[in-house]
């Protein structure tokens, strides 16, 4: 019965924090509101309440754009209170939603020219997908500020764009963002100026949703149909801001149904959370590295992150011909922040689309297992891994993956469950695995020599002790903190480093010092006191596990101090697991 309360009480604790987050989808910025009539309704019908609207707010309530005729989008200005009186209001009815309309920003870190050589191309293996592919033919909509033809853009083609800031056809840009964005994807090379872009022989679509001040989601979303009904293969979208959007989520299903491979900036927040758009699922997040193939200090990680690529950092930026926003010249100049490492991977999935794969779902899962693994991920910072463009266009040209492909690549890895639960964060399960087993394993064998059987308390102490629930620590829920899952997926010795998500073991923690203390307080209450023993017992077959597989402790290093420090501790849960099982009963 105590336990019972024990758990409810933490769940009703856990529930009420979680209630309590507020989430991404909800800490967005906005002006207006997004009201989406039915489209079954009569024109007429949209037309009285418009009129309706407007009188009764004194402003004028329009279409979005031309392109919002069919899907009858309109925007009024408006907060969070106009919002709950609209949709408490018969209007509700008449409506697909009513949202906000969020306002997205251009993700980069301020910063200065810089003059610094591509090392961001070299690092992710671009001379070697050039050996079979430049991008030959494909779209690629820059979805961003528009683009500018600087000279180093001379000889890549352009489609035609829309610019949805000022409803016209021409696409300049007046921030040099888009531009810049651009030449990272196809910067025109080989041409004895400049620098180079990835897939330079790819045409960019560019299309205007950002001014000066950020722009809305109703822009960006109609520049993703615009871009799926007009050819695009490959969307760009370096921006981001809070707010979940079903409008934008419709588009973004819309594009991708159409085979659209969608690639978006993680932020630059340093939050444990991409982004929107990146935190759609159909959307692939990008998380940003600095020159040394670090997660660069301002990129966004965790939730809605798939993969990592160059973003610059404040020594190594990355350099590209974009514009001087002041005076509207050219200029080749350095930026840093995940809106530079979304269009490497663009770049990459142009090459991909080149050579004949072409859904977007598989070129996702080429790029996953072409990256470069990061051996510890704890916080999910680099998704599937480092992008590595040759290794991409190398596993593509070798057909479907093949099930030896699958299982070199597990094998080269380390794991053997290399995917990620839900939204990222890979678990290595054979030494949990194995802690678990042994735990058992070493009950069994001893089970003559201790004086007692088994019972639901000693098994659970035994989990708790070795491995914990190890699977929910690889889960991320979008808008809800990670902690939680880390500290319920956390063996007893793992608990001093759960919330921080740390690969470090605390010393305190995985001792013998927890083992000890629990069958003091517990040792009065029977069922409490199996438990206790199960944790030491499971608590010995962890230390051990982890002094020869990954011995990485706090202070202690991970050489021969840590390793013996483990082995020790071990040794001295197992002699207080057999003492303190002196005179139980022999049935539990």
């Amino acid at each position: 019965m105590r336990r019972l309360l024990i758990l409810v009480l933490f769940l009703v604790g856990l529930g009420f924090a979680l209630a309590n987050f507020p989430g991404l989808a909800q800490q967005g910025e906005f002006d207006s509101i997004i009201i989406n009539f039915r489209e079954d309704l009569p024109k007429t019908e949209i037309r009285d309440k418009i009129q309706f609207l407007s009188t009764k707010y004194d402003q004028e309530i329009n279409l979005n754009s031309v392109f919002s005729i069919e899907d009858n989008i309109y925007i009024l200005r408006g907060d969070k209170q106009l919002i709950k009186t609209l949709r408490k209001s018969p209007l509700k009815q008449l409506t697909e939603y009513i949202e906000p309309n969020y306002i997205y920003n251009i993700l980069e870190v301020p910063n200065d020219p810089d003059y610094s050589k591509q090392w961001n191309l070299r690092s992710i293996n671009v001379e070697q997908a050039w050996d079979e592919t430049k991008g030959e033919g494909v779209i690629v909509a820059v979805i961003d500020t528009g683009v500018s033809r600087v000279p180093d853009l001379q000889q890549t083609e352009f489609v035609p764009g829309y610019d949805f800031v000022n409803n016209r056809t021409q696409v300049n840009d007046d921030v040099g963002h888009g531009t810049h964005v651009a030449g990272t994807i196809a910067q025109s090379t080989n041409n004895n100026y400049g620098v180079a872009g990835i897939a330079y022989q790819a045409k960019i679509m560019p299309i205007k949703v950002l001014g000066t001040g950020g722009g809305t989601v109703a822009d960006i979303a109609e520049g993703i149909r615009f871009a799926a009904d007009n050819g695009a293969q490959v969307i760009n979208m370096s921006l981001g801001g809070g707010g979940e959007s079903q409008l934008m989520a419709e588009a973004i299903n819309y594009a991708y149904d159409k085979g659209v491979v969608i690639v978006a900036a993680a932020g630059n927040a340093n939050q444990n959370a991409a982004a929107y758009p990146a935190r759609y699922p159909k959307v692939i997040g990008v998380s940003a590295l600095d020159a040394a193939g670090n997660r660069a200090e301002y990129s966004n990680f965790g939730a809605g992150v798939d993969i990592a690529a160059p973003g610059g950092g404040k020594e190594d930026k990355i350099l590209q011909n974009t514009i001087d926003p002041t005076t509207g010249k050219s200029v080749f100049v350095g930026y840093q922040g995940t809106s530079m490492a979304a269009p490497h991977v663009a770049g990459v999935a142009a090459m991909l689309k080149s050579i004949g794969v072409e859904d977007p779902g598989e070129i996702l899962n080429i790029l996953k297992q072409s990256a470069r693994k990061v051996d510890s991920d704890p916080l999910n910072e680099y998704g599937a891994g480092q992008l590595d463009a040759g290794a991409a266009v190398k596993l593509a040209l070798r057909g479907k993956l093949s099930f030896r492909d699958f299982f070199r690549w597990v094998r080269d890895n380390g794991y053997l469950n290399p995917r990620f639960w839900i939204d990222g964060g890979a678990v290595a399960l054979l030494p949990k695995i194995a802690m678990m087993l042994g735990s058992y394993l070493l009950a069994w064998l001893l089970r003559y020599y201790f004086p007692f059987g088994w019972s639901w308390s000693l098994s659970n102490g035994l989990i708790f002790g070795s491995s914990g629930l190890f699977l929910l620590k690889g889960f991320y829920i979008f808008d809800l903190p990670q902690w939680p899952f880390r500290v319920m997926g956390s063996s007893l010795a793992e608990l001093g480093n759960a919330i921080g998500g740390t690969p470090e073991l605390n010393p305190l923690f995985a001792s013998v010092l927890i083992p000890f203390l629990l069958i003091g307080l517990l040792s009065g209450i029977p069922s409490g006191k199996r438990f206790a023993i199960g944790c030491t017992l499971g608590m010995t077959v962890a230390l051990a596990v982890t002094a020869f597989s990954s011995p990485h402790l706090w202070l202690l290093g991970s050489g021969a101090i840590a390793q013996g420090f483990l082995i020790v501790n071990a040794l001295l849960c197992f002699g207080l697991a057999y003492l303190a099982s002196q005179g139980e009963p022999k049935t539990l």
